[in-house]
């Protein structure tokens, strides 16, 4: 079964994350399959507009780091130690480039986010025009709102509130939070 499918409806390209049963996470083959749909649509004349989506319940969870962590298979993002750095920012550079070809296109992309579109999810869906979520969709990077992080992104350094969106509403910050921060952060 294709991982990303394309059809054109009238002058509407429709292109769709298609691995739901893992809700839509990216492996090895979806970035490319995306970035060629995307290479599809720009050169269809009768294509006009692009509407981004993911099968199922969700947009797209991130990066399927259950078949990574399996080892079932070679795939270029698991390595040997030591980690190298380099070989890691190599894959998630050519990943983003070709996630970037919606950012690119010669036509508008507009994305639709159901469920959740989290981590490398939520990347391919900023890489559009205009996103449309669903009332009860989640969008962005879980590490960021835990632990360490949301303390240095809210300026705290006591303990951290229960809820992510009393710690980032500016009107609930501490005056101290609202100073202009160290380089060191």
């Amino acid at each position: 079964m294709a991982k990303v499918l394309y059809e054109r409806d009238g002058r509407i390209a429709r292109i769709t994350l298609n691995r739901p049963e893992v809700m839509n996470a990216i492996d090895d083959e979806l970035p490319c399959a995306l970035a060629d749909a995307v290479a599809r649509a720009d050169s269809d004349a009768g294509a006009h507009v692009i509407v981004l989506a993911g099968a199922g319940r969700a947009f797209c969870a991130g990066y399927d780091l259950t078949a990574y962590a399996s080892g079932d298979k070679a795939n270029r993002y698991t390595q040997q130690m030591p980690w190298d750095p380099m070989q890691d920012y190599a894959a998630m550079s050519d990943n983003t480039n070709k996630f970037m070809s919606l950012f690119r296109s010669k036509r508008p992309v507009i994305c639709k986010v159901q469920g959740f579109a989290v981590a490398g999810g939520s990347d391919i869906a900023l890489c559009s025009d205009m996103i449309v979520m669903a009332e009860d969709a989640r969008i962005g990077y879980r590490l960021c709102g835990s632990g360490a992080a949301r303390r240095r992104r809210c300026g705290s350094t006591g303990s951290v509130p229960k809820r992510p969106s009393a710690c980032c509403s500016p009107a609930t910050r501490s005056p101290a939070s609202r100073q202009p921060r160290s380089a060191s952060c």
